[in-house]
Formats: C-alpha cells, structure tokens, sequence
C-alpha cells in the first residue's frame, strides 16, 4: 500500500513540470528503492518508509554538493573567459535557479553566489521573468538576502542592459538538456541567448547531469509546459487584458 501511495503520489507530482526532466528521474528513482525494499524478506511499511526518507536525503545532498561544484567551476570559467585581466563581472540571470528552486546554493544563481563569494562580482542584473514573477519574487529576495549587489529589471530591458550596463556574461539554468545540446528552460532564454550573440557576450548554462536527457535527439521532442493564460491577463486576481483577447503561454 505504502509503494502505490509514493507510486501515485510522485506521478501526480511530476505532471507539474513535465518540461523538466529531473523531477521526473528522481521520482522514478524514489519508487524504484520503494519497490525494492518492500520485496525484502520480512519488510514492513516503517522500513519501507524510513528507506524512502534515507533516498529523497542523500537526493537532497547529492543536489547540494552538485551545486556548489556548478558554482566553483562555473566562476571560475566564466572568469576566465569574461575577466581574464584579473577584473570584475557583471553578470545577468533569468527565473530562479537559487537555493528556492534546488535543494541548496542554488545552479545559475550558484555560480553569482561563487563569484561574490570569490571578490570578483561587480553586479549581477535579474530578469523578473513574466509572467510568474519567479526573477522578481525569488531570485531578488536571494540577491537581496545574500546581500549580493544587484538589480532587478524587466524582461523587455534585457537587450539594453548588455547594450549600456556593461553585462560581462550572462547565466542560466535548464529544466532539460537533450543529447544534441538543445535545451529547454524558461520562457525568455532564446531572446536572451540571441540577444548575448549579438552583442559578443559569452552565454552560459548552468545546470547539473540530472537535467541531461539524452533519450531525445533534439529540442523538438521535449514537451512544453502550457501555463494557464490568466497568468497573463490577471494580477493578483483582478483582471488587466481585454476580455477576449487569446493567450499564449508556455512556460
């Protein structure tokens, strides 16, 4: 009873984010160990329970250590790369790929965290990431929290900000990576890659192995989380687009 519950429980879970591959794996890997231990020889629900807990604990480290690895390597290489005289960097990111979206320290953000940490952050630049807000609502509280200097602008100033606020390099993270390289991650990271090439700005994306699907060939298999328009039409409840009008938006 107690493997169907986690069974269900994780499948639900994971129809959440059906972009992201990770989840999806470390669900499967959590029934998988509840599978096998409650076909044990003289199993009960409490071992089965306890052997679950000890999984999601070691995920939860593996993710932390993972993470910090992602920070230390990816500072430094972007250092390389963007301030190979010994200076500072500004650096821009978009969504949340901080301690909020990860068990810890955090992927794209991790790697601001690093470059703080090291004394060779000038700024670092978030995108508020419409429609949800997540740049706004969680990657500033992060940035403010750790007292990283940092500003917040909207998605449509990003362009202009590698243009006139001298951005170094520009960071991100993936909810799945395919085996042609292809990745797929929040809404607004094409334009901002397109955006980093024109401007001859090294563009980076942060994410751990878990992200790595390499059962699809290209981008074009990965499914597209289709988010509920009145993300878009409604704030807080009250309603800002004509009535009417369609809605696109995929997460």
């Amino acid at each position: 009873a107690l493997v169907a519950f986690v069974r269900d429980a994780l499948s639900f879970l994971v129809t959440a984010r059906p972009t992201a591959v990770n989840m999806a794996r470390a669900a499967r890997h959590l029934v998988e160990t509840a599978a096998l231990e409650a076909e044990r020889e003289g199993a009960t629900e409490e071992a089965v329970r306890e052997r679950v807990i000890r999984c999601a604990e070691d995920m939860l480290e593996k993710d932390l250590k993972d993470n910090r690895s992602i920070g230390d390597l990816g500072a430094h290489h972007l250092l390389e790369r963007a301030a190979p005289g010994g200076g500072k960097v500004t650096v821009l990111t978009h969504c949340n790929t901080g301690a909020l979206a990860t068990a810890g320290y955090g992927t794209a953000l991790g790697v601001i965290r690093s470059l703080h940490t090291l004394g060779r952050l000038d700024h670092a630049f978030c995108t508020e990431t419409r429609p949800y807000n997540q740049g706004a609502r969680l990657t500033a509280f992060e940035l403010v929290y750790e007292q990283i200097p940092a500003t917040l602008i909207a998605d449509s100033m990003a362009a202009a900000a590698m243009a006139h606020r001298g951005v170094s390099a520009v960071v991100v993270g993936a909810d799945r990576v395919v085996a042609n390289g292809d990745t797929a991650n929040k809404v607004g990271t094409y334009q901002l890659a397109i955006a980093a090439k024109h401007h001859g700005i090294p563009f980076y994306v942060a994410a751990p192995s878990s992200s790595c699907d390499l059962h699809l060939e290209s981008g074009r298999e990965i499914v597209i989380e289709e988010r509920p328009g009145q993300e878009l039409t409604d704030v807080n409840g009250v309603r800002i687009a004509a009535p009417g009008i369609g809605v696109w938006n995929p997460a």
